[in-house]
């Protein structure tokens, strides 16, 4: 087996600190990881650390065609998506490349996902308490495929909800009641065989538009087993995020969605110990595995604007 390994990201632009854990991963196995990263503009921060390719969006007809060309042209060994449309995308691909690495769940569970209603209805069916739907207000209204808390409605009376069906087709939304509770996301990672070697409970401090700008590792054990059980419940593979509240009047502990590619604050579990980039290279090395429990507690991660530079004249 060659010294290098080429990463192709899917949607990584601004995944620098995720990337240089990588190249860091790489070296202590004796690797050299060249990240490549399949974006629609070249100017995005992680050309300052790799490769960018210019591609076509995730709803295009030809992105497969044009993907397996890319894997080809550079000689990809791993695939990883980092936006939700590219988990699909890397789904359908996993059953297409076999020879290419691609630590994702299945089609069938990544589309479910995809959608807060289809989901929100899994979790049900499966019997993990999600939020419920008394009419009483505030409630709140998420569209079935955003992300990162993009087009979210709150609803606070019913001229609110007059507005809102003047506006928007409900059908388009998963709607909830309002919780004022604690935000807690999961870095989990589950092995080809279904073993989840990590979950790592963080408390969300600080947010800005939908993605952690501060947060705390909290050994919860609740959160942990809850994630552990649900992972159990589908062919999940690879890095997932599971997002959970909990309410602060009842302290009872709700599911919000999953995301079945890596997170934006993965960096915080992996400082903590839980280094999921290893467990991945391990994985692809075909190289032995172990559960990793004993991650510090009490980590913050706060993040601080990085600029980054390029002559657009030289392209």
């Amino acid at each position: 087996m060659s010294n290098k390994i080429n990463v192709l990201f899917l949607g990584g632009a601004k995944r620098v600190s995720l990337a240089e854990l990588f190249i860091k991963a790489g070296e202590k196995h004796g690797k050299n990881i060249s990240i490549f990263s399949y974006e629609l503009d070249p100017f995005v921060p992680i050309a300052s650390i790799g490769k960018v390719v210019i591609g076509l969006k995730w709803h295009d007809a030809n992105i497969i065609n044009h993907l397996s060309e890319i894997v080809k042209e550079h000689h990809i060994h791993i695939i990883l998506p980092f936006v939700d449309g590219a988990t699909l995308i890397a789904a359908r691909l996993k059953e297409m490349l076999k020879d290419i690495f691609i630590p994702v769940s299945s089609e069938a569970t990544c589309t479910i996902m995809f959608d807060k209603v289809t989901s929100n209805q899994w979790f049900q069916k499966h019997q993990i308490p999600v939020p419920g739907n008394d009419g009483k207000y505030p409630l709140i209204a998420k569209p079935r495929k955003g992300s990162a808390s993009k087009g979210l409605v709150i609803i606070s009376n019913k001229e609110d909800l007059n507005n809102f069906q003047l506006n928007f087709d409900e059908k388009d939304f998963l709607i909830q009641n309002y919780l004022t509770a604690d935000e807690y996301t999961v870095d989990a990672y589950v092995s080809k065989e279904g073993k989840v070697l990590s979950a790592v409970p963080r408390k969300r401090i600080e947010v800005t538009s939908g993605e952690a700008t501060k947060s705390v590792t909290v050994k919860d054990q609740e959160i942990i087993n809850l994630s552990k059980h649900i992972l159990s419940l589908a062919d999940f593979q690879g890095p997932i995020t599971l997002q959970f509240l909990r309410e602060k009047k009842t302290n009872n502990l709700y599911m919000m969605e999953i995301n079945p590619r890596f997170g934006g604050g993965v960096t915080t579990s992996i400082r903590a110990g839980a280094d999921s980039t290893q467990m991945l290279l391990s994985e692809y090395l075909q190289k032995p595995l172990k559960v990793i429990d004993d991650w510090e507690e009490n980590l913050i991660m706060t993040r601080a604007f990085r600029e980054f530079f390029y002559h657009a004249n030289n392209h």
